[in-house]
């Protein structure tokens, strides 16, 4: 599919492509340029709040683990909820 550089650097992206990806307004991407291309990747920000509660909960399951204290879960949704995850705004 061919594009063109509009004014400030924007390029639009295909509907066909957006909608085959997911993608939404707001998504982010890591532009890479790499022999001679541009390559735009899909990522996922996480704030540092966030990746330190997780971090957190790592630790309590690795003590939990090898205390023999760890709880086996049959459902994830309940695993993750459990967690303070809520599956529904990702």
């Amino acid at each position: 599919m061919l594009v063109e550089m509009r004014g400030r650097s924007q390029i639009t992206i295909p509907a066909e492509i957006v909608k085959n990806l997911g993608i939404k307004e707001g998504d982010q991407f890591d532009v890479v340029e790499k022999d001679g291309g541009i390559f735009l990747c899909p990522v996922v920000v996480y704030p540092k709040k966030e990746m330190i509660r997780i971090a957190k909960l790592i630790k309590e399951t690795d003590a939990e683990y090898k205390n023999g204290e760890l709880k086996a879960y049959d459902d994830v949704d309940k695993m993750f909820k459990e967690m303070g995850i809520n599956l529904d705004e990702i």
